[in-house]
């Protein structure tokens, strides 16, 4: 990209996500990278053996294809470096275990995703790291719950499943003059809508697993770090061993090129089922950051560019022994719909909340809770699907 570098740059997303990661004069002039399948990397001789003279030393280590994953995430991130892993779990608890050591005592959402809140609640404390769960609409208020041993903030924004925004430069801020880590699950947003080492997170965690492969077919985690945190994160990555798998990287590569314009589709889509939720009957609550009701809008407005397709909804019922039953019973008749764990592919997909494991950030009253990811389909066909569910669930 010899010639184009410069105007990358300043150009626009969907120019930048065309190209990004890839040098086709580098590969005999193929579009993409090819997908490199390594384990040993022969050295010329023993002494560039011994001292490791050479740009590729073992398949853990990166190879042509993951590192053209890595450049495109850093050029959209602004990070100085990134590191690929298997999971979008393995994305948050491999910065978690680089920057704690026991006797820590680190800050997490409690809004957080919920496999994030069983590794800190089992393996981080039970390697001696003092965990504290706060409020995701604490902001500068943060600072009461420091302590001389708090090392790491861990954000999420908006929060996993009721969608809390958080103001994240006001805590970054505080955390710095305590000479913590901030760490951000930015996978809602993706860096299209949010950048988040530009809002002085340290480090950029996303499930690429979501809106960068976008076809519900690939597990990959990344994870992104500034200038000042990079060293510690790849050398703990390299300690542990763990990496992603060429063919994945290839995947996720391929998902970027189209993730602009299929994210313009899910954050008109979403919007547009959000507002037409809000004035049904059946309907209590719409959880969507971009919904002026919403009560983290002004956050969401003032920091983002955009939203992602989802977002969660509390389903009417009169009591709460009517939750189970009407969630499920507007569930089953879906059919546009699949009912499953994750989002961000290219398919409709609900799922009923539970939220029994928050401390603070309480579920909303006033029925279930219902997460929504819409898909590319047509807006009407969804919104049809959606008054079967509604029609199962005012028959229970």
């Amino acid at each position: 990209m010899k010639d184009k570098d410069g105007l990358l740059q300043n150009a626009g997303i969907n120019t930048r996500l065309s190209h990004l990661g890839n040098d086709p004069s580098e590969y005999h002039g193929f579009v993409n990278p090819p997908v490199v399948h390594a384990s040993t990397v022969l050295f010329p001789n023993a002494k560039a053996m011994e001292t490791r003279a050479q740009k590729y030393t073992y398949g853990t280590r990166g190879t042509p294809t993951t590192d053209a994953l890595c450049e495109a995430i850093d050029a959209l991130e602004g990070s100085a470096g990134t590191i690929l892993v298997p999971s979008g779990l393995a994305a948050v608890t491999v910065p978690f275990l680089a920057f704690l050591s026991s006797g820590d005592h680190a800050l997490i959402v409690d809004s957080v995703y919920t496999p994030t809140r069983h590794f800190c609640d089992t393996m981080l404390t039970r390697l001696g790291v003092e965990v504290e769960y706060y409020d995701p609409a604490i902001g500068a208020g943060i600072e009461q719950l420091f302590k001389p041993n708090t090392k790491l903030v861990h954000t999420e924004a908006p929060g996993s499943n009721t969608f809390e925004m958080q103001d994240i430069p006001a805590i970054a801020a505080i955390a710095h003059k305590h000479g913590a880590v901030v760490a951000m699950d930015n996978t809602w947003a993706t860096p299209v809508y949010f950048r988040p080492l530009d809002f002085g997170v340290d480090i950029s965690i996303h499930a690429a697993t979501k809106y960068p492969a976008g076809h519900s077919d690939i597990l990959m985690g990344t994870v992104s770090a500034n200038a000042k945190h990079w060293e510690q994160l790849k050398e703990a990555n390299i300690t542990l061993g763990i990496c992603g798998a060429p063919d994945d990287a290839y995947q996720v590569l391929r998902g970027l090129r189209t993730m602009g314009i299929r994210l313009e589709r899910h954050n008109e889509s979403a919007l547009a089922v959000a507002k037409w939720l809000e004035g049904r009957e059946e309907v209590a609550k719409v959880l969507h950051p971009a919904l002026p009701s919403f009560k983290g809008h002004d956050i969401w407005k003032r920091d983002f560019k955009g939203a992602s397709g989802i977002f969660s909804f509390v389903l009417k019922a009169d009591s709460a022994e009517q939750y189970k039953a009407k969630a499920h019973a507007f569930l089953d008749a879906l059919s546009i719909f699949g009912l499953g764990w994750s989002w961000g592919g290219f398919e409709c997909l609900a799922v009923h909340v539970n939220l029994n494991d928050r401390r603070i950030a309480k579920a909303p009253e006033g029925g279930p809770l219902i997460r929504l990811q819409i898909g590319l389909e047509d807006v009407a066909d969804i919104k049809a699907d959606i008054e079967r569910g509604f029609a199962a669930s005012n028959a229970v």
